[in-house]
C-alpha cells in the first residue's frame, strides 16, 4: 500500500445525493430485506435493500463480483471521517485482505486493475429537511443502480458541526456519468445548493494490483 496524497475537485459527477445527511439508524435495510433472504445473485451494497437498489452480481465480471462482496464490510476507522483524508478513514486493510482471501478461495487470479471513487463532503445546517434528504437520496440511488455499474454506496451520521461524508465506489467512471443524468438526480443536485451550508466533491482511482498484493487509493486524472 502506497499512501498518497487525497485531491480534490468540484466537480458534481455522480455526486451520491443526500451527502450523507440521512440517519442510518433510521433507513437501515429500508424494504425489508437483509442479504440472508435476497437471491445470492443479488447483493446489497447501500443503506437501501429494496429490489431497485440491489446489485445484480450475474452481470458483473468475476474481479467485480468479488470486489463488491468484501466491500459490504466497509466501515470507518475513525469518528473524524468526514474531515480526515479519505484513505485514513476506512478499513480499507481489512477490505483487501478479504478481497484476497476470496479471490484465492475461488482460484481466480487477481489483475491489477482500478475503480473509479466519489467522494463528497458537506456540511448541513440544522435547518434542512432530513426527510426531504432520504426522499430525493432513494430516488437518485435507484437511478444509479440501475446501470449495475455501482459497486458500493456508503454513508455517514453529521458531526456536531454537522460535517459528513458520502461516497460511491463505480465499476469504472463511464458507469458513473449516467447517473447524474437521471431526474431523480438533477433535484438532488439543486436541493444541494439551497440545504448544505458548504460541499467539496473528490474523485480518486482506487487501485489493486497482481493478485491484491498492494492497492492504492489516488487523485482521479482524466
Amino acid at each position: 500500500m502506497s499512501l498518497k496524497a487525497v485531491g480534490s475537485a468540484r466537480n458534481l459527477t455522480a455526486v451520491p445525493a443526500n451527502s450523507g445527511e440521512l440517519d442510518t439508524n433510521q433507513i437501515l435495510h429500508l424494504g425489508g430485506n437483509t442479504q440472508s433472504n435476497v437471491s445470492k445473485d443479488l447483493l446489497i451494497v447501500s443503506p437501501y435493500t429494496s429490489r431497485p437498489h440491489l446489485l445484480n452480481l450475474t452481470l458483473l465480471n468475476r474481479a467485480q463480483a468479488l470486489l463488491a462482496k468484501s466491500l459490504t464490510i466497509m466501515a470507518p476507522v475513525t469518528a473524524s471521517y468526514a474531515t480526515s483524508p479519505y484513505i485514513s478513514s476506512f478499513n480499507w486493510k481489512a477490505i483487501f485482505n478479504l478481497l484476497a482471501l476470496s479471490a484465492k478461495a475461488e482460484g481466480f487470479a487477481w489483475k491489477e486493475q482500478s475503480f473509479y471513487a466519489i467522494i463528497f463532503r458537506s456540511q448541513i445546517p440544522r435547518s434542512t429537511s432530513r426527510s426531504d434528504l432520504a426522499a430525493l437520496d432513494i430516488k437518485a440511488h435507484e437511478e444509479a443502480m440501475a446501470g449495475n455499474g455501482l459497486l458500493k454506496y456508503w454513508f455517514g451520521n453529521p458531526d456536531e458541526e454537522g460535517r459528513n461524508l458520502a461516497t460511491c465506489i463505480w465499476r469504472r467512471r463511464e458507469d458513473a456519468l449516467p447517473g447524474s443524468s437521471g431526474e431523480g438526480h438533477e433535484a438532488a443536485m439543486r436541493a444541494t445548493m439551497k440545504m448544505y451550508t458548504e460541499w467539496q466533491v473528490e474523485r480518486h482511482r482506487l487501485v489493486v494490483g497482481d493478485n491484491v498484493e498492494d492497492w492504492d487509493i489516488i487523485p482521479w486524472r482524466d
